[in-house]
């Protein structure tokens, strides 16, 4: 059975995501107590369920949130001692991505509410309050930045994490421009701006690393198979060493001026060639937002 539990950071994109699960076919629980995780999962096994989703969030804990990163590390390796493929994915955006959510849908935040007697938490003392306490979670799985992202992309990321094959640690490649910033779920960041920009060749400049054209004319660049080999060699050295200290997911961020050309031509080279070694998913992050 495959288990995927969703959590993260409130106005973050987390019921989209169950969503898009349920629609892919999981069977979707949501705002589970984690300390319930498995037990809910076995009944689920024994009654024939092959894939589970659950959500599990700052609400799931109530008055227990000091014990939050203590009881969601236990219930996830509950789930480990006796199923093999098992997910958490964790998803994050920026606090002014947040507040804009928060306030166009009008919805309070689940930490506002306090003891009786009590001032009411801002708003950006609930994100502040509960990204401290969610912290420590988001380090233990595939982590997405959903800030600048519209519905459909989240949702493609979503099914493109669901979906993914094979065993090992999962390891993302996301295209991004430097001008849109550095994507805040980075690991490692590689920069692809020292490489001939396509951006000032008229043919191509409307182009991306996604076309043909691009791709013959950074191939044809003796400087990007050097930079593609180098990145390569770094991650063959070092991601054994990742998976000994308990990484199971790692995003492997490169970057050029706007995340058209040359960021997206390495991330394809480099997702093709580790898709022996790992559970690889690919994202071009200002690729996916100019389709929208």
């Amino acid at each position: 059975m495959r288990i995927i539990v969703v959590t993260g950071i409130s106005g973050s994109g987390k019921s989209v995501a169950l969503n898009v699960l349920e629609d892919s076919g999981y069977f979707c629980m949501d705002n589970l107590p984690a300390e319930l995780l498995d037990a809910a999962a076995r009944n689920a096994y024994e009654r024939g369920v092959q894939r589970l989703a659950v959500a599990i969030d700052i609400r799931s804990f109530g008055d227990h949130q000091a014990q939050l990163e203590t009881e969601f590390k236990q219930a996830l390796s509950a789930l480990k001692n006796w199923q093999d493929d098992v997910r958490l994915l964790f998803l994050s955006a920026n606090d002014t991505t947040l507040i804009a959510r928060f306030s166009e849908t009008r919805r309070r935040h689940p930490l506002s509410r306090v003891a009786d007697g009590q001032p009411e938490r801002s708003l950006e003392d609930c994100i502040i309050h509960e990204r401290a306490s969610m912290s420590a979670i988001a380090v233990e799985g595939h982590v997405i930045d959903t800030s600048g992202l519209s519905v459909a992309a989240l949702r493609r990321s979503v099914r493109q994490f669901s979906q993914a094959t094979g065993s090992g640690v999962t390891l993302t490649f996301e295209s991004f421009g430097f001008k849109y910033s550095v994507p805040q779920n980075a690991d490692l960041v590689f920069d692809a701006r020292c490489l001939p920009n396509p951006h000032y060749e008229p043919f191509l400049k409307p182009l991306t690393g996604l076309d043909t054209p691009v791709q013959e004319y950074l191939a044809a660049i003796p400087a990007a198979h050097e930079l593609i080999d180098d990145i390569a060699q770094f991650l063959h050295t070092w991601l054994p060493r990742y998976v000994q200290d308990g990484r199971q997911y790692l995003t492997v961020a490169i970057g050029c001026t706007g995340g058209q050309h040359r960021s997206v031509y390495v991330v394809e080279q480099l997702s093709a060639r580790f898709k022996q070694h790992a559970r690889v998913l690919t994202r071009h992050r200002q690729q996916t937002v100019k389709s929208q």
